[in-house]
């Protein structure tokens, strides 16, 4: 972890991404293995906006991808440990609550940030990456992209489908989330998923830089020998 947190930085400290002279290629289903990747899109170049059908596709693929349900796995336990709904109690009652209410987070926020909302207003729920430039501006990028995305039209506009979208799943939440129904958690629990999605933009940005920097490390012992 602290060599790729390494890797990450040199990205951003100025190091240009070189590149690529050969046709865009399709991004890796995951990220790490785990965080599923089929709404990156490598360039705008030629753009061609998406059918509605495309669109659930893509929505239908992040929430039954395996990676989703290890994502769910792992926030049921954290949420079973800080006991941040104490009414679903514990033991393996308890996690299966938890579990099901993770996974329905997941789920109902892909539906409606990349499939409902953008199909009604006419945006495009992919991820655009930058792919070349300052790390540090690639990082300004992949950050802007939740507020700012593009229309199938091909102009640009505010991302309602991204913040109206986790709102509505947020609204939703409140029929399986027993505690926490004041505006305070709601706006936290909004926050969050916002902040989620950020950090999903900036790995989908660099993690094909990270990638090749990792293949060289794990290359380097064996060029010594």
């Amino acid at each position: 972890m602290v060599s790729l947190f390494l890797i990450f930085s040199g990205i951003c400290n100025g190091q240009q991404a070189s590149p690529s002279t050969d046709e865009p290629q399709p991004p890796n289903k995951r990220i790490l293995g785990i965080i599923p990747n089929y709404r990156t899109f490598p360039t705008l170049t030629d753009y061609k906006p998406l059918t509605a059908e495309e669109k659930f596709k893509i929505a239908f693929n992040d929430s039954f991808d395996r990676g989703t349900f290890v994502l769910a796995a792992a926030f049921a336990g954290q949420g079973q440990l800080s006991k941040s709904d104490p009414s679903f109690g514990q033991g393996i009652e308890g996690y299966s609550h938890y579990l099901g209410a993770a996974y329905a987070d997941l789920a109902i926020g892909d539906f409606m940030t990349e499939a409902i909302y953008p199909t009604i207003l006419h945006q495009d729920p992919r991820y655009f990456r930058r792919g070349e430039g300052n790390g540090f501006a690639r990082l300004g990028y992949a950050m802007g992209q939740i507020f700012w995305t593009h229309k199938d039209s091909g102009g640009t506009q505010f991302n309602y489908s991204e913040v109206v979208g986790n709102s509505t799943a947020v609204a939703i939440s409140t029929a399986y989330y027993p505690e926490g129904r004041d505006w305070g958690s709601a706006a936290s629990k909004l926050g969050v998923q916002i902040g989620v999605d950020m950090a999903g933009n900036v790995l989908k940005e660099f993690w094909p830089d990270l990638q090749r920097k990792l293949s060289r490390h794990h290359k380097e012992p064996d060029a010594t020998n």
